[in-house]
């Protein structure tokens, strides 16, 4: 007599799969700003539109510091980066405009990082390449129409006056942080933690003002520099899974040698730790 097979249990109707994530169900960009004076942003938003990025298929999302700052860069960003519905969400200051590159230039920007780095998290205009190189591509107070380095820049940090960030990267702005500084370096040493990377591309635009070092700039960066002296910092790792223990460091010798098996160093301090337990019981 044949076996009937069993039948798979029934799952509740209030319970619904995940939705996978589907090319061209939103809009393409979300533009996100924080304003605080609403005539400039009303001349970057027209600036947009002109040069392509219309609201049939564009958002436009700010948030409105113009009486009181409601919210700091990274609360506010924060905001935009889980609420923005775009294939990629641009995070821009009230105080850009943009020149001879428009929508069409950008997506081609991007079709090309995308070529070269498939698991790139976030671009933009300007940033830091390494300890005495810079990436460059703007027209501000310091220049017109200034180019400097050869692009895609894998960046270690980007200037905030225009950022564009991949939504299906899931990045977040620290919640440990404050004010309106670093952030584009922050949302970069996050992607880089999560094993994506951060470029500056080759996308002119203007920005009015050539940025503030003023005490809350300088104060920020040492935040920052405390944040990821603890991030980086080596540690254990240990598990619940079979007493594992491991140790990571920037140091690979160290990793090694605390690590491995053959020095005997995470049995001894596995039986370590389960003698104190033992001792204090």
């Amino acid at each position: 007599m044949p076996t009937m097979a069993a039948e798979p249990p029934l799952i509740p109707d209030f319970v619904v799969p995940v939705p996978s994530p589907a090319d061209g169900a939103g809009p393409r960009f979300s533009i996100c700003t924080l304003v605080t004076r609403r005539g400039e942003y009303a001349e970057m938003v027209e600036s947009f539109v002109g040069h392509g990025f219309v609201p049939a298929d564009c958002e436009y999302l700010y948030i409105d510091n113009s009486e009181s700052n409601r919210f700091d860069a990274f609360q506010g960003y924060n905001l935009f980066l889980s609420g923005g519905r775009g294939d990629y969400i641009i995070l821009c200051h009230q105080d850009i405009l943009l020149l001879e590159d428009g929508r069409a230039e950008l997506e081609q920007r991007l079709n090309e990082l995308t070529a070269h780095d498939p698991e790139w998290a976030l671009c933009g205009n300007a940033g830091g390449v390494s300890f005495t190189r810079l990436a460059i591509r703007i027209s501000d107070p310091y220049g017109e129409n200034q180019s400097t380095g050869s692009f895609p820049a894998r960046a270690t940090a980007l200037d905030e006056n225009f950022i564009v960030v991949r939504r299906q990267a899931n990045l977040s702005l620290s919640h440990d942080l404050s004010g309106f500084h670093f952030y584009g370096a922050d949302l970069c040493m996050v992607a880089d933690f999560l094993g994506r990377g951060a470029y500056v591309i080759d996308f002119h635009l203007r920005h009015k003002s050539g940025g503030t070092t003023d005490a809350n700039f300088h104060g920020l960066r040492k935040d920052v520099a405390r944040k990821y002296q603890k991030a980086y910092r080596p540690r254990w790792i240990v598990t619940t899974v079979g007493g594992t223990y491991f140790y990571v460091s920037s140091s690979r010798i160290r990793s090694w040698l605390l690590s491995s098996r053959a020095v005997g160093i995470p049995r001894y301090v596995a039986n370590f730790y389960r003698g104190i337990r033992l001792r204090f019981r």
